[in-house]
């Protein structure tokens, strides 16, 4: 199976629409831009790999389900 980058991107957009979290709050608990929050929702930009175990750690995400892997 191939996984491809939209479908991570829309994950983690999912996830950070359905936090109790503001992108405000979320960027702030991060050391970011609240525009990067932003960034990630409407799939501009995808974190860096220490931004996205922060921010799975932080909204309490399964890292293997925002990227799409399943053992089969």
């Amino acid at each position: 199976m191939i996984i491809k980058l939209e479908q991570i991107q829309k994950k983690l957009a999912e996830a950070i629409k359905l936090s109790d979290l503001t992108q405000s709050q979320i960027a702030n608990q991060l050391n970011l831009n609240p525009a990067t929050i932003s960034h990630y929702i409407k799939g501009d930009k995808l974190p860096a790999l220490d931004t996205f175990a922060s921010l799975c750690f932080l909204l309490d995400l399964d890292a293997n389900d925002i990227l799409c892997i399943t053992k089969l």
